[in-house]
């Protein structure tokens, strides 16, 4: 990720609308020659907190107001260039620096409020924690304007900022960062122990997460606090504390109860020595009571607690089954309406053991067309990828393929898009939402060996798919994989006219209505041929193997064409790059189709919008 506050770089400079990369060079060449452009690093501020949808040319458009601004940018991701929510300021003076730190800290962009605070550029003066303070049980109105300026009288506030959560609600907690020791302890004094908006507030010094880690753990291994569940709903509080007393002095013993006054079946009892705690769980726990229940008996947690370790848990259990299944489970595609789950085992067990395979099906128990095969081993289901692949079974080819997580497909399609442009930007080609991209000319496929016009060059993708000329249909051309007016197919010469006779205007008129005629036969073939037959597995796998991407393009560029007409060319290239068998369901399932189409257009429609940002 890109998380340092590099400034100048080309990349925040092509964020910035060309009046406004004016403004800063008009500021920088009014500097007298052999002095210093570079802006001090105390004149850099740091702005958190900010929109993913926020650029560089509205930072400018608000911070150029304050004062001259020297550079500015918005730290993205390395991979997906997708902002990370904040960024860094650079003026040419302290005084504008500070100046918008008074005036614009908190102000509202798209909606969410700003944090802005000197850049500190050395990680280790950040991680220090000196003067960091903080402040919990704080009512949820305050934000972290109130928090500021109630803690702005002890002292120069570095950072404030209350903690959120998703849904960008407050967590009753927050932290403020003073510039000096003496401050903080000015603020833990006066503060801590004070009410807020009618809560009595707690402030104390930070601690880094890993010692108070340390110190939980401490504290839990010697816990005195007991659970106990599956509690007869007959026990009552006297009993649990008589069943628990022989161990150790109790200092409580509680069953819970509720609204009704009835035992919730679990309970909790307090030991006044750690010892004593640890001696009844060690022998009341998973031990069998005179109603036949099994006693539970741990420490107890806190909800926040439990809730963590499930979470730990359910993670754990999620990575092992991943690693478990990792390279063994199939995804089967393009299965028939009658295909079941025996039907799947039986066509996968010739090439090992099947622990397990399955057809999914919708809520009306009707085949969704896709399942999974998962082997005992990965040497088995590599084998089975290699030979089912493509093969014909009932009357689709079906694909099969390693399974993967959505995420990870979706990530994969990302990384393409990414390195497709990439290589354009490489050859000086356009990409969507450059200069020079016109999303209404989409790209067509012309058959191999076919005539291209001089003056039009093809465009050739990086993972050796066949030529895609980048150029629209004029009025009068032919659709992809026709033959165009006056040439032959199969690269046979077309037979030459014949010269005009001499013999005036007579000759000329009689030379014109032959040639008429010849044209007009010559149009009937061509007619005809542009009825395409429908394509069926048999056909595509019948012709020549650089021939077939070709094929199932000119039947899929119609049926993309006539519900996106702007991207067509481009969708159309997009799903080429599946297999055959896939695009013959396509082909055959318009849901399917459908449902592709729209995810290539969100692709491409995140593509250009990165691509209009870095222009």
């Amino acid at each position: 990720m890109s998380t340092s506050p590099v400034v100048n770089s080309a990349e925040a400079s092509a964020q910035l609308s060309a009046e406004q990369q004016q403004q800063i060079a008009q500021v920088q060449a009014s500097v007298p020659a052999g002095s210093e452009v570079i802006p001090s690093p105390s004149a850099s501020l740091y702005v958190g907190e900010l929109d993913p949808s926020v650029t560089e040319a509205m930072l400018f458009e608000m911070f150029n107001m304050i004062g001259p601004v020297a550079s500015i940018r918005v730290c993205r991701d390395a991979v997906t260039r997708r902002s990370l929510g904040y960024a860094y300021v650079n003026f040419h003076n302290i005084a504008d620096g500070e100046r918008a730190l008074e005036s614009l800290n908190y102000t509202l962009i798209k909606s969410k409020p700003c944090r802005i605070m000197w850049s500190q550029r050395d990680p280790s003066l950040r991680k220090t924690g000196n003067g960091n303070v903080f402040i919990k049980n704080l009512d949820v109105a305050i934000d972290n304007k109130a928090l500021h300026d109630t803690f702005s009288a002890f002292g120069n506030i570095l950072s404030c900022k209350i903690a959120i959560d998703e849904n960008g609600n407050s967590k009753g907690y927050g932290f403020v960062h003073y510039e000096t020791e003496e401050a903080a302890d000015n603020a833990i004094k006066h503060v801590n122990g004070m009410l807020l908006n009618d809560k009595k507030v707690f402030v104390g010094r930070h601690i880094a997460k890993k010692e108070r880690q340390a110190k939980i753990e401490m504290y839990r291994a010697k816990f005195t606090n007991i659970y106990v569940k599956n509690v007869d709903e007959k026990v009552e509080d006297k009993e649990l504390s008589e069943m628990f007393g022989k161990y150790g002095t109790i200092t409580s013993a509680v069953v819970q109860r509720d609204e009704e006054g009835k035992s919730k079946g679990f309970g909790f009892v307090n030991f006044e020595k750690h010892e004593d705690a640890q001696k009844a769980v060690d022998a009341l726990n998973e031990t069998e009571q005179a109603e036949g229940k099994i006693l539970y008996v741990a420490r107890a947690q806190k909800k926040t607690e439990r809730e963590e370790e499930l979470r730990k848990q359910y993670e754990q259990a999620k990575l092992e089954k991943l690693a478990k299944y990792q390279g063994v489970n199939l995804y089967v595609k393009n299965l028939d309406d009658d295909m079941d789950d025996e039907k799947l085992r039986q066509e996968f067990s010739v090439y090992g053991v099947i622990t397990s395979a399955k057809v999914m099906c919708d809520d009306k128990a009707h085949s969704k067309g896709f399942g999974f095969v998962c082997f005992s081993s990965p040497d088995e289901a590599t084998k089975a990828v290699t030979e089912m692949n493509g093969r014909m079974i009932g009357t689709k080819p079906i694909y099969v393929a390693l399974a993967q997580r959505k995420e990870v497909r979706r990530s994969q399609l990302e990384a393409q898009m990414a390195q497709r442009n990439q290589m354009r930007m490489q050859q000086g080609m356009p990409m969507p939402g450059a200069p020079g991209y016109m999303p209404n000319a989409p790209m067509f496929y012309g058959p191999p060996g076919s005539f291209m016009p001089q003056g039009q060059r093809p465009v050739f993708p990086p993972n050796g798919m066949m030529p895609r000329p980048r150029w629209a249909p004029q009025q009068g051309q032919p659709m992809p994989g026709f033959p165009p007016q006056g040439f032959a197919p199969n690269n046979v010469r077309p037979p030459r006219q014949p010269r005009a006779p001499r013999g005036g205007a007579a000759g000329q008129r009689k030379y014109a209505n032959q040639s008429r005629q010849n044209n007009a036969a010559a149009a009937e073939p061509a007619a005809e041929s542009t009825e395409a037959a429908p394509l069926t597995a048999a056909a595509l796998a019948a012709a020549p193997a650089e021939a077939q991407k070709q094929m199932l393009g000119e039947r899929l560029y119609p049926l993309i064409n006539a519900q996106q007409p702007e991207y067509a060319g481009k969708i159309t290239g997009m799903l080429l790059e599946m297999d055959n068998g896939e695009l013959l369901n396509l082909l055959e399932d318009s849901k399917a189709l459908d449902a592709k189409i729209n995810e290539a257009m969100d692709v491409l429609k995140a593509h250009m919008t990165e691509g209009k940002e870095e222009a």
